[in-house]
């Protein structure tokens, strides 16, 4: 009796059950640290770098392509 055949398809059913683990738990993970890191004060420091950055590129219009 040949149990290659049988392995293979217990290796590959146990890795994709592992790799659907795997990618279920990053994804619960990132959605809840999602809410957790975007604070009030990052968006207000990203609009604040955003409008430097606007004013700097009026004020020196030949660098822009």
């Amino acid at each position: 009796m040949d149990l290659g055949g049988f392995n293979l398809a217990m290796i590959e059913i146990v890795g994709v059950a592992i790799l659907g683990a795997l990618l279920l738990y990053m994804v619960i993970r990132t959605r809840s640290r999602g809410k957790q890191d975007n604070t009030p004060a990052d968006d207000r420091q990203t609009r604040q770098r955003y409008a430097e950055a606007e004013q700097d590129r009026k004020q020196h219009p030949e660098d822009d392509d």
